[in-house]
């Protein structure tokens, strides 16, 4: 079955679904684009991929390309394999010193941990045919929105990751506790961890 080659067009914020995001991919040749509902996590870390963001602590992903490379193996492309009920599904195809791998995965997954290895993306005809958008003028302007939308939104996050860094080293320790515990009740970890971070580097 041949493949058609898919780039990413850009991110954002699913109407359908609260808290998601919409990946739009289109063909290389052609003018179809095939939009993705995905979930927050996965769509900030291609987005942090896309723009060259460097976070302060690996992602799951960076982890996997990480990983990968101790033991030689190597992503070599991203298949949008299938699409059942409305769900796509997708496969990590991996090379190393024995045979080819297909892993399964989420197409999220899939094409933030290709991006990572600077992987071509690929799917089939038929999930094309079944679920892609052919592109007009107007949904043109939208993809153009969407990636302004995509490096707007990574810059800011960048900025206001800057921002609160900078922010817990002028604090006090007694008002770093006191926002630890804040961040603990709710739930918010991530803040908790960079917080815990300014602490040890304090002791």
């Amino acid at each position: 079955m041949d493949k058609i080659r898919l780039e990413i067009l850009g991110l954002s914020s699913s109407q359908s679904q609260s808290g998601s995001f919409a990946l739009v991919l289109g063909e290389t040749e052609g003018s179809r684009r095939l939009p993705i509902i995905i979930g927050m996590f996965e769509a900030q870390a291609i987005a942090i991929e896309i723009e060259k963001i460097i976070p302060n602590r690996p992602m799951t992903h960076d982890l996997f390309k990480s990983f990968a490379h101790s033991f030689s193996y190597k992503v070599e492309e991203i298949i949008i394999s299938d699409l059942k009920e409305g769900v796509f599904f997708a496969k990590i195809v991996c090379a190393g010193d024995g045979p080819k791998v297909e892993i399964d995965a989420r197409p999220s997954d899939a094409i933030a941990i290709g991006l990572r290895f600077d992987a071509p993306i690929y799917t089939y005809e038929s999930i094309l045919a079944e679920a892609g958008i052919v592109l007009t003028d107007e949904n043109d302007d939208d993809i153009s929105e969407i990636k302004s939308e995509l490096k707007s939104k990574a810059k800011k996050e960048k900025e206001e990751v800057k921002k609160s860094d900078s922010g817990f080293k002028d604090m006090s320790v007694d008002k770093l506790n006191e926002l630890l515990n804040e961040a603990i009740e709710n739930e918010d970890y991530e803040k908790a961890a960079k917080i815990r971070d300014e602490l040890s580097r304090r002791n």
